[in-house]
């Protein structure tokens, strides 16, 4: 029985994913698991294996082709079945509704006129024509001195005026100041997926920072314990995702996904994206139930999730049903910026680098101490200006108190 392989769909916003590299051939035998064809997203490189067993009978698509999700790709059947039912009526060009074996006589042009050079046989009549010869005469040029360009090694006026401009004036082509290089695949469903998110929300962003004393302290303190083995190792970035878990229980407007612009999802547990960098571009793998997790797990855990979305063959299920996104730039020196929102998602925090700041004591003298700033964007159709402001206000008071909040869950008070 014939069947028509779709392009996968990962996750509801993937609309078209970029066909990376084809591993079967029309006439292969497959069986299922076979791996078919490899596909990107703006996530990641996926392979797409065969569900059912059979002859590849068609490919519909091309290497590098960007094709929509649930569209045919290639048919699998046993030999000599029908498959003009799915066949595309019409493709555009060079794009063919088959594959088929290519031509080995190259195409002839119905014009066979050629801009190269003829080289003249000095046994052979000499082809000019009467402007040329004219021209010729009156400049004094020897009309086997010039290059023809027309119709079977004709010389041409043209050719004549090139002949009689001095050699000094022919200039060598300089270096071009530029190169010009096709996008990357990735990059350009990233652009996609940036320009929709701004186009079809209404993005704000909130900033504030805290006084990171207390939290770099504890991180100092652990260093000892990571050393022993106690521990595994914990980042800022680990200590911000067990943070904001907490917090952002009391904000289910920004722990939700509002889908198609009319109802929210709100989840029970803190599912939350980590935005990492790889070789391919940004990537958001999932963190889930982060609220559930220690310290230690969330550790463990995160740079686990890293590594595969950095090797670009994480499993799909994990860059699915994330309910927030963090995005820490802070590594990089980077003081304010302000992040996009990964939809349908509702909100994402960007974290920047540490400042040294000023502020009064008790006395009134000012005290120089180390700042993190905290960018809020989030979707003003799902909260309002007060209640992203109140979710930052308490994320900083959470971490000017983190060994003391820290110290308090792992005896049972919360």
């Amino acid at each position: 029985m014939v069947k028509a392989v779709l392009m996968p769909k990962q996750g509801i916003t993937v609309e078209s994913c970029f066909l990376g590299g084809w591993n079967v051939k029309v006439g292969d035998a497959v069986s299922i698991g076979t791996v078919l064809f490899d596909y990107e997203t703006d996530k990641a490189v996926f392979e797409c294996p065969s569900e059912v067993e059979g002859t590849v009978l068609a490919l519909l698509c091309q290497e590098g082709d960007v094709v929509p999700v649930l569209t045919p790709v290639c048919i699998i059947g046993a030999p000599g079945e029908d498959i003009s039912d799915f066949a595309p009526q019409k493709k555009s060009e060079g794009s063919p509704a088959l594959q088929s074996v290519p031509s080995e006589e190259p195409l002839k042009s119905s014009s066979s006129k050629t801009s190269v050079p003829i080289s003249h046989d000095p046994n052979s009549p000499l082809l000019a024509s009467p402007r040329a010869k004219k021209l010729a005469e009156k400049q004094n040029i020897d009309l086997r001195s010039v290059v023809p360009t027309g119709p079977k090694g004709r010389i041409v006026e043209i050719d004549v005026r090139d002949a009689s401009l001095p050699r000094e004036t022919i200039q060598p082509e300089s270096e071009p100041d530029y190169v010009v290089e096709e996008l990357p695949n990735i990059r350009k469903l990233i652009g996609r997926a940036m320009s929709e998110s701004l186009s079809t929300m209404a993005q704000l962003t909130h900033t504030l920072s805290y006084d990171a004393t207390d939290v770099l302290q504890f991180h100092a303190s652990l260093k000892d314990q990571t050393t022993k083995d106690l521990l595994p190792k914990i980042t800022l970035n680990d200590i911000l995702l067990f943070a904001v878990s907490r917090v952002l229980k009391n904000y289910r407007d920004l722990n939700a996904n509002l889908i198609g612009g009319t109802k929210m999802h709100y989840y029970n547990h803190m599912h939350i994206g980590i935005a990492t960098d790889t070789p391919r571009g940004l990537v958001v793998p999932t963190l889930k139930n982060v609220d559930r997790m220690t310290l230690a797990e969330i550790a463990t855990s995160s740079k686990e999730l890293i590594a595969k979305a950095i090797s670009g063959r994480i499993d799909p299920d994990l860059l699915k049903n994330g309910s927030f996104t963090i995005s820490n730039l802070g590594t990089l020196d980077i003081e304010h910026f302000t992040p996009i929102i990964n939809p349908p998602q509702t909100g994402i925090l960007g974290v920047n680098t540490i400042m040294i700041r000023t502020k009064l004591d008790p006395s009134g003298l000012p005290v120089f101490y180390r700042a993190m700033g905290l960018s809020l964007t989030y979707d003003h159709r799902a909260i309002d200006g007060a209640g992203a402001s109140r979710f930052l206000k308490e994320l900083k008071e959470y971490l000017q108190t983190f060994s003391t909040r820290i110290a308090a869950e792992a005896i049972g008070l919360k």
